[in-house]
C-alpha cells in the first residue's frame, strides 16, 4: 500500500484544532480552534470525502484515533456521510503501546516494533494506507523515511500559536511537488513526494564574493 499523509494546516504550518475547540486540542492554552471549519469551497469538501473513499485503509495516532473513533465512529449522522461510510468500512490501524482494547470495529492496534508493522502493511495490496491529522505520527513517519506522498491543505490564515506539523528540530527533507491548486477561498491543495535529503551550497568564499 501506499503510505499518504493528509493535513490541514495554516499558513504557519499549525494543524492543532483545525476542526473545533475540544478539549483535546485546547491543551497548553490553544484558544483558536476552528480555523478550517468553513474554510474549504464545494470543490475542496468534494475532493476530502473523495479522498477517504479512495483509501484502502487507515492509520492514526492515539489522540486523532480517540477524536475519530468518538465522532465518525459513532455519531449516526456523521456515520452515514460518505466519509463515515469508509472510515466504518475499512480497516483501520492505530500506532500506540498503551491502548489495548479498542472499541471502534474494525481497528488493529499496532505496538511495539511499528516500524516493522508498518513496513508490512505498506507491502501488501490495497491502494491506499492514509494517514489523516495524527501529528505526532506524520513527524514520526517521515523521520523513518515511511511516507510515500503529502497532501497539505493549506488555510489562508496565521495563528501564531499552536502545535505545527514540521518541529522546529526536526529532519530535512527534499520535497517534490507533484499537483498544486488553490480553490475559490484560498485554500491550496498541495502534493509532495519526498525525495530523501536537501542538498546545501556553502556560501561563496570571500574572494568571489
Amino acid at each position: 500500500m501506499k503510505l499518504i499523509t493528509h493535513t490541514q494546516i495554516t499558513v504557519d504550518g499549525v494543524m492543532q484544532g483545525n476542526g473545533g475547540a475540544t478539549h483535546e486540542e485546547e491543551r497548553n492554552g490553544f484558544h483558536r480552534g476552528g480555523w478550517a471549519m468553513g474554510a474549504f469551497d464545494n470543490e475542496t469538501m468534494a475532493f476530502i470525502t473523495k479522498t477517504y473513499q479512495n483509501a484502502g485503509a487507515f492509520l492514526f495516532g492515539r489522540k486523532t484515533y480517540e477524536l475519530f473513533a468518538g465522532s465518525w465512529g459513532k455519531v449516526a449522522d456523521m456515520q452515514a456521510h460518505p466519509i463515515g461510510l469508509a472510515l466504518n468500512s475499512k480497516p483501520k490501524y492505530v500506532a500506540s503501546d498503551t491502548l489495548t482494547d479498542p472499541k471502534w470495529d474494525g481497528t488493529t492496534v499496532l505496538s511495539g516494533n511499528l516500524e516493522s508493522a508498518i513496513r508490512k502493511l505498506k507491502a501488501q495490496p490495497g491502494g491506499e494506507l492514509q494517514v489523516h491529522g495524527s501529528g505526532a505520527l506524520v513527524r514520526w513517519l517521515l523521520a523513518h523515511d515511511l511516507v510515500d506522498e503529502m497532501t497539505l491543505l493549506t488555510v489562508p490564515v496565521v495563528l501564531g500559536q499552536g502545535t505545527r506539523l514540521f518541529p522546529d528540530s526536526g529532519p530535512d527533507i527534499t520535497l517534490d511537488l507533484i499537483s498544486s491548486k488553490a480553490d475559490s477561498q484560498g485554500v491550496t491543495i498541495q502534493v509532495y513526494c519526498p525525495k530523501g535529503r536537501p542538498e546545501y551550497h556553502p556560501s561563496l568564499p570571500e574572494h568571489l564574493k
